[in-house]
């Protein structure tokens, strides 16, 4: 069974920094591409980095300068570094991932992790 998980949230200061990790574990072969989102309570979920397996990054303007994507294929794990991190931060992060496997690529989600900025 082809599963996302994610981890390395939690609690940080304003101004601090988190490394949030997204491990895929079955039969895959790599990551093709990962996208990273964020949901806030009472806000639509929105996207925050994207990164395909040939190193092309795109980034949200809140997230430029501040949050750097990559993936590690040796591990099938990707992660997303946030630096500076401010309270209007605070989410839910999802990560998206689609998967190399025998036959195609298919697409599938973390069960998200809790990230929260204190001021």
């Amino acid at each position: 069974q082809v599963r996302l998980v994610e981890s390395g949230g939690g609690l940080v200061q304003a101004g601090g920094s988190l490394r949030l990790s997204c491990a895929a574990s079955g039969s895959i072969f790599s990551i093709a591409a990962m996208e990273w989102y964020r949901q806030a309570p009472g806000k639509r979920r929105e996207l925050v980095a994207t990164i395909t397996s040939g190193g092309s990054t795109n980034y949200a303007d809140s997230a430029k300068g501040r949050f750097t994507i990559s993936i590690d294929n040796a591990k099938n794990t990707g992660y997303l570094q946030m630096n500076s991190l401010k309270p209007e931060d605070t989410a839910v992060y999802y990560c998206n991932a689609l998967l190399r496997q025998s036959v195609a690529s298919y697409s599938y989600w973390g069960q998200g992790t809790q990230v929260t900025v204190s001021s």
